[in-house]
């Protein structure tokens, strides 16, 4: 079973998708970027990104020793389509090629640029 954590966009969240369903509905049906996954998903944990000026390092650092204490880690995190969204049209300040180099090299989790594709 693949064990994931989700990171949305804490600023638009809520206005393109209520309450995530659109993660959950690609993660159920595989679709997106869910779809390279052969094996099961199991969502451990989502939050936000920790919000603008690009404070998610911090981000997955907390969450990172709140899923250890509960003996849940994860093995990849997904940037939202939502972040991925807020990065091409919002002015987002994740710069996502460094992003990826400095979570996998900090916390040995898979990187992975989005969620679905709807």
């Amino acid at each position: 079973m693949s064990k994931i954590a989700i990171l949305y966009c804490k600023r638009i969240k809520d206005h393109s998708c209520i309450g995530c369903a659109k993660c959950y509905k690609a993660m159920q049906e595989k679709n997106g970027e869910f779809a390279n996954y052969e094996d099961d998903i199991e969502l451990v944990a989502m939050t936000d990104c920790g919000d603008c000026p690009g404070l998610v390092v911090p981000r997955v650092k907390l969450l990172t020793e709140v899923v250890k204490n509960l003996d849940r880690p994860f093995e990849a995190i997904h940037l939202g389509t939502c972040v991925k969204l807020a990065m091409e049209t919002a002015g987002c300040p994740i710069k996502f090629d460094k992003l990826k180099n400095v979570l996998e090299k900090k916390f040995g989790a898979k990187v992975i640029l989005g969620t679905h594709s709807y």
